[in-house]
């Protein structure tokens, strides 16, 4: 028997040379950020319910176990983050999914940080449905004349968007194994694990409030 933690892969589902492709670009996109020509950020969904999944258990070795979902408790609590690794982490939180609405709220704002700073911001995300849905798509062409630009990963490649390891290291190391009586409960736990993981890792948190239009 071993000790390890749990993980989910898509990797069987990827197309290697869109892959390739993909990244290789991504890594022009890197360093340009690295040489302060762009801004960068790294942007994802994720949720958490009132009760976390343990991150690690015994397998026999050489096998795979399973998990059989269980009923959850309470509703569930999505967050939307922007990662710029080694400078900020900007999110909000919603009841819930994050729905188109919240989505362009947040990029709104990016958008308009981006024409205030006459810098060039590019976004990295995966090809969730609200991330090409109509609506936005109308929103592109005026989101790059303000200089926000979005990088669509490949299908199936969560492992090239960093921000998929600070929701594992807040899942895993800061709200692991606990249980929460309702979604606000919960809620303080996130933020508070998020602000604990910026300190650990020095980088700067950011908490964005939806008003009343948006769905959080």
């Amino acid at each position: 028997m071993i000790w390890k933690r749990t993980r989910k892969s898509h990797k069987g589902k990827q197309d290697p040379v869109i892959r390739e492709k993909k990244q290789a670009d991504l890594d022009m996109l890197e360093l340009a950020a690295a040489a302060g020509e762009i801004d960068l950020k790294y942007l994802d969904e994720s949720g958490f319910c009132a009760w976390s999944e343990p991150g690690y258990t015994y397998y026999q070795r050489g096998e795979q176990k399973r998990l059989e979902q269980t009923q959850r408790r309470g509703r569930r609590l999505s967050i939307i983050g922007f990662f710029q690794p080694l400078i900020s982490f900007i999110y909000g939180l919603v009841i819930g999914g994050v729905d188109r609405k919240s989505y362009i709220h947040m990029m709104e704002q990016e958008a308009s940080d981006a024409q205030k700073m006459g810098r060039i911001r590019v976004i990295v995300q995966d090809n969730g449905p609200i991330h090409r849905c109509k609506q936005v798509q109308q929103l592109w062409s005026k989101w790059e004349q303000m200089g926000l630009y979005i990088f669509f990963l490949p299908k199936y490649c969560s492992e090239m968007n960093p921000i998929e390891l600070e929701w594992q290291h807040l899942k895993k190391d800061e709200l692991a194994g606990k249980m929460f009586e309702d979604e606000l409960e919960l809620a303080y736990a996130v933020i508070d694990g998020v602000q604990a993981r910026g300190e650990k890792v020095k980088h700067s948190t950011q908490r964005v409030k939806f008003n009343s239009n948006s769905s959080g």
